[in-house]
């Protein structure tokens, strides 16, 4: 079977950045106007009025402090609430393949390859700008890149799973090297109204490049041991927003048309799912979670990443164990396992081990344990 590595990574950071103190002031103010707007229904009990968020409670929630987003304005203006983006034409390159492109080039430079070496294209995101043509696609064409490309959606774990089909493509020898993109512009489907979750997402792009070991001729390779796979159906998380919508006449801005999920919920049963899933592919590697110097995890929210690791290792979970990123990115959706592996892994030794894991709505978990070579 022919030897796969991981040669290159590449990360597109947005232009625009929104410190929490920000978005707790516009969300406060939007809370106020809300409240004084319904007084009287709240004053009756038919409403329920909303809640102030604040800097405290969103780092105590999530570790979050700040989030990379492509336009902000239109997220912080308290009458709007979402992002205010430009229409584009179709001759014109789409905002998701944009960014993908972006973090491509910087993927492909860091293996040391062109658009042309590449065979396969797999674009891996939660949210896709379009039903048709493929991203991928579109981005394939950008880069210059050859054979065939195609879109996939497993919400956060999408890299991960875009990984393995990438790996799997060149060890059946369908691909010589595969081009794995993961363009999230999150903030488009985040429900910056919502107390609970207004904190959650940032925008971010990230690639991976995934080629025969005997192509491979960057400086940094990781050899990949094993990947695996694994769904569980949740209503958990959940967001409804489709292209049937109009037919069923229902309201393009409704609540359910926006990321929504049972934080609870999720925190309690994703948690098992994936230390349990991590364990379970490093045993059939015939390797202890002692044995495995760094986990690259989904950063969806602080204390879930240091539970899951520290049933796993059994001591205590350090930046040095698990790397944070969150802080900075906020959940990236699927970009997030392969931001920390992307800025944290040039410390790693010959010979080392890492697990590159990813878990979300689906249920949905993914992992890719690495070898530094």
């Amino acid at each position: 079977m022919t030897a796969v590595v991981i040669s290159g990574t590449g990360l597109y950071q947005p232009p625009h950045t929104i410190t929490n103190a920000e978005l707790v002031e516009s969300f406060n103010a939007y809370v106020d106007h809300y409240n004084t707007e319904h007084a009287s229904e709240i004053e009756a009990g038919t409403l329920t009025a909303l809640a102030p968020s604040s800097v405290e409670f969103i780092e105590k929630a999530s570790g979050i402090k700040q989030r990379y987003v492509m336009e902000k304005s239109g997220i912080l203006d308290p009458k709007r609430m979402y992002p205010r983006l430009q229409s584009r034409t179709d001759d014109e390159l789409s905002m998701l393949a944009e960014i993908g492109v972006e973090a491509a080039k910087k993927a492909l430079a860091a293996a040391g390859k062109t658009g042309a070496d590449v065979d396969g294209v797999i674009c891996a995101c939660s949210n896709l700008q379009r039903a048709y043509p493929a991203i991928a696609i579109e981005i394939q064409n950008a880069i210059g890149a050859k054979g065939y490309a195609f879109d996939m959606n497993v919400a956060c774990s999408a890299a991960t799973f875009g990984l393995e089909q990438a790996v799997n493509a060149v060890k059946s020898g369908s691909a010589k090297c595969v081009l794995v993109v993961n363009p999230e512009i999150t903030s488009g489907h985040q429900e910056w109204k919502d107390r609970d979750c207004h904190f959650i997402f940032g925008d971010v792009a990230t690639a991976t490049v995934i080629e025969r070991a005997d192509t491979a001729t960057s400086a940094d390779q990781w050899d990949v041991l094993g990947s695996q796979l694994a769904t569980q159906f949740s209503n958990n998380i959940r967001n409804n927003f489709g292209y049937l919508n109009r037919s069923e006449d229902s309201d393009p801005k409704a609540r359910d048309k926006t990321f929504r999920q049972e934080g609870r919920k999720v925190f309690k049963e994703v948690v098992p799912i994936a230390s349990a899933h991590i364990e379970s592919q490093l045993q059939t590697l015939s390797v202890q979670p002692s044995d495995v110097r760094r986990f690259w995890l989904h950063q969806a929210n602080l204390s879930m990443n240091q539970l899951i690791v520290k049933k796993l290792i059994g001591g205590e979970v350090t930046p040095e164990v698990a790397p944070l990123i969150l802080d900075e990115y906020a959940n990236t959706s699927s970009a997030g396992s392969i931001i920390a592996f992307h800025l944290h892994h040039g410390d790693m030794r010959p010979g080392e081990l890492g697990v590159i894991c990813s878990f979300g709505a689906g249920y949905s978990v993914g992992s890719v344990v690495v070898r530094k070579r």
